[in-house]
């Protein structure tokens, strides 16, 4: 079961480039197990699976890992050359360093250099020439590929403390505390992640047969599945986990389990831009998404798992998270959705 959802503004913002080009990105969603009518709902959201493999067919289509979206096209197993150079790196910083010479090989440029002061390390973004980005994906994903590839080849989060962009806060400016959970500044003057020197002498613990496996499916899952095992957000959704038909972990339980006063562990929330309500709202919300797609499941039965005594109270809350009413958002996914 995929733990997350993804914004139905990303799937269409991935698929901007695609549209500029003329592929019929219909066929695109179908193939990656979308329905096209589901994206009619304003409020939408797809699973993680769903939009990995949404990411993979448009690579495959245009055969661009820029997605069309770039000041040029990135032909097909450019990430994959960048992890084989970086795999043999003995550190973090030795990694952002030689994907930055990697990168800068190619005209015009387009990746994150790194910046590194007395404490803190910077990831600042270099794109060269002229791009096609007005929904601001590809700046996106530059900063969540380069962050997580970095997480995961030395084994943990690398925890960042400030996320800047140069461009105004998009209207779907909230989906960025879930995706960077740090604090976020808009219309900088650059656009960049910060965080704690000391990560960059992280030892790289990965190797090349990881490495190979790892790139089956990546970059499509750096960018649908984030790694949130060592944040405060993630540790809490692993500790309520995804049985909403019993009673709920209480706050002062979680906090002991993390060993942390209860204060502590609301500054930290606050920190990463959410509180206890809210991750298990969205627990719930992601859940029901996920039941929804299993068209023999009866809504009541839904409500019930999702942690409901009332099936009305669910339908409300469905309707609050999504705009439309559980039985509407099934038909979407089923492709019926009434004009």
């Amino acid at each position: 079961m995929s733990d997350l959802t993804v914004s139905r503004h990303f799937v269409q913002a991935a698929l901007v480039g695609a549209e500029r080009l003329g592929f019929d990105t219909r066929e695109m969603l179908r193939d990656a197990g979308i329905s096209p009518d589901l994206l009619r709902i304003e409020m939408a959201r797809v699973s993680s699976d769903q939009f990995s493999r949404l990411m993979q067919v448009l690579w495959s289509r245009l055969g661009d890992e820029f997605m069309g979206l770039g000041p040029r096209r990135a032909r097909a197993g450019t990430f994959a050359t960048m992890c084989a150079l970086v795999i043999d790196c003995p550190n973090l910083e030795s990694v952002y360093r030689q994907a930055f010479q990697f990168s800068r090989l190619f005209e015009p440029m387009v990746a994150m250099e790194l910046e590194v002061g007395e404490q803190k390390a910077r990831l600042v973004t270099r794109i060269e020439g002229e791009i096609h980005d007005p929904c601001f994906f590809l700046r996106e994903s530059i900063l969540v590929i380069w962050h997580r590839l970095g997480s995961w080849l030395i084994g943990q989060p690398v925890e960042l403390e400030q996320a800047e962009f140069d461009y105004p806060r998009p209207e779907h400016g909230d989906e960025y505390r879930h995706i960077f959970h740090c604090p976020l500044t808009f219309e900088s003057d650059t656009t960049a992640l910060t965080f704690d020197k000391r990560f960059l002498s992280a030892p790289v613990i990965r190797d090349k047969p990881e490495m190979r496996q790892f790139l089956k499916t990546s970059p499509a899952d750096l960018l649908s599945r984030p790694d949130e095992s060592n944040t405060f957000t993630g540790r809490i959704r692993a500790l309520i986990g995804r049985d909403f038909s019993k009673p709920l972990p209480d706050f002062e339980w979680i906090a002991a389990e993390m060993h942390t006063s209860p204060q502590t562990l609301r500054r930290r929330l606050k920190q990463e831009n959410t509180s206890f309500q809210e991750i298990k709202d969205l627990l719930r919300r992601d859940m029901a998404i996920y039941y929804l797609a299993r068209q023999d499941l009866p809504i009541n039965d839904i409500a019930a798992k999702v942690g409901f005594t009332e099936p009305s109270t669910f339908h409300r809350a469905f309707k609050k998270w999504t705009g439309v009413t559980p039985g509407a958002y099934r038909e979407g996914e089923r492709g019926n959705l009434a004009n």
